[in-house]
C-alpha cells in the first residue's frame, strides 16, 4: 500500500549488460525513521538509493515518494522534498565551504542568494560542526571534513529556514538519501553523523534513507533495515529482529554471534570468517 508520508519501492527491476542488479524489489520507508539498506558487496544498495532518489530509471516497477509515482513531481518540488549526498559527491572548482552549502540551496533561490539562505547555511554547518571552517576552501579539507560539508549542503536543501528549519505542518515530509554517509569518517563522527540524521528524523519530521556496510552502526541507529543479498530482498522490517544470526551469516558467508552486554542494551555484532557459516 502506497502511504502519502513515505517512501514505497514497488516491485522494482533493473539491468546492466543483461544481468539482474535489482531483482523485484519492494520495501517501504517510513517518515519519522531512519531506515538503512546493508547487504554485501554487489548487493545492489546503492543501485536502489540511486533508484530511490530518481538518479537512474528502473526497468520496471515504480517508486513513489509521498504518495506520488517519482517521475509525476517537478524538478523544482522533487529537490525540495529529497536530498541525495552520493558516494562521491567532488567537486573540481575551489569554492569556500560556504559556497559549496549554498549549493545546496539552488532550488529555493529566486536569483541571488538572500539572508535566509545565508543563515541555513551558518545553520547546516554548525549542525555538522563545521562552522569554523565556512571560510576554508573546500579543496584544502581532509577526506571526513569534505563529507561533513556535502552533509550540510544536503541539510541546507531540505530545511525551511534557520530559526525553524522543520517541515511545515501540512506539507509533505523531506528526505534524507546517504550513499554511505559514514565511509570516510573517524569514530567519532561516525557516531555523531548518525546521531544527527536520527535527531532530524525526531525533531524536524524528515525521514532519512541510509546505505551502510556497517552492521553494528546499523543495530544501533537504524529503525529499520532492508538486507539485500544479489539485487533481492533478503529480509526487512525493525533492524534488531531483521540482522538475527542466522541472516547476516548467511547473507554475508561468515560466523555471526549477538551480544547484549546488559538488558536493554544495544546488541553489538560479532563476526569472523568461516568456510561453513553456522
Amino acid at each position: 500500500m502506497v502511504l502519502n508520508n513515505s517512501i514505497t519501492v514497488l516491485n522494482v527491476s533493473l539491468k546492466r549488460a543483461g544481468k539482474a542488479v535489482l531483482a523485484g524489489i519492494s520495501a517501504q520507508f517510513a517518515s519519522g525513521e531512519l531506515s538503512v539498506i546493508l547487504g554485501p558487496n554487489g548487493a545492489g544498495k546503492s543501485t536502489l538509493l540511486k533508484t530511490i532518489s530518481g538518479a537512474i530509471s528502473a526497468d520496471s516497477g515504480e517508486v513513489t515518494l509521498n504518495g506520488l509515482a517519482l517521475k509525476k513531481h517537478k524538478p523544482d518540488a522533487l529537490a525540495r522534498q529529497r536530498a541525495f549526498l552520493t558516494q562521491d559527491a567532488s567537486l573540481g572548482a575551489d569554492f569556500s565551504v560556504e559556497e559549496v552549502v549554498l549549493l545546496g540551496r539552488t532550488p529555493h533561490l529566486n536569483g541571488w542568494e538572500s539572508s535566509r539562505d545565508l543563515s541555513v547555511c551558518a545553520w547546516a554547518l554548525e549542525a555538522v560542526g563545521m562552522s569554523d571552517f565556512s571560510k576554508r576552501r573546500f579543496l584544502t579539507l581532509s577526506g571526513g571534513e569534505k563529507q561533513r560539508v556535502h552533509l550540510a549542503r544536503v541539510l541546507a536543501q531540505l530545511a525551511e529556514n534557520a530559526t525553524s528549519p522543520a517541515v511545515p505542518a501540512g506539507h509533505p515530509p523531506r528526505w534524507l538519501l546517504l550513499d554511505e554517509p559514514t565511509s570516510a569518517l573517524d569514530l567519532r563522527h561516525q557516531h555523531a553523523v548518525l546521531t544527527l540524521v536520527r535527531r532530524f528524523t525526531r525533531e524536524l519530521g524528515f525521514g532519512a534513507l541510509a546505505v551502510l556496510h556497517d552492521l553494528n552502526l546499523a543495530m544501533r541507529y537504524a529503525d529499520t533495515t532492508v538486507l539485500l543479498d544479489a539485487g533481492k530482498v533478503a529480509a526487512s522490517g525493525p533492524t534488531r529482529e531483521t540482522l538475527t544470526c542466522e541472516r547476516i551469516s548467511s547473507v554475508y558467508g561468515v560466523r555471526a554471534r549477538i551480544f547484549c552486554e546488559t538488558p536493554g542494551a544495544c546488541p553489538f555484532v560479532q563476526t569472523e570468517f568461516s568456510q561453513t557459516p553456522c
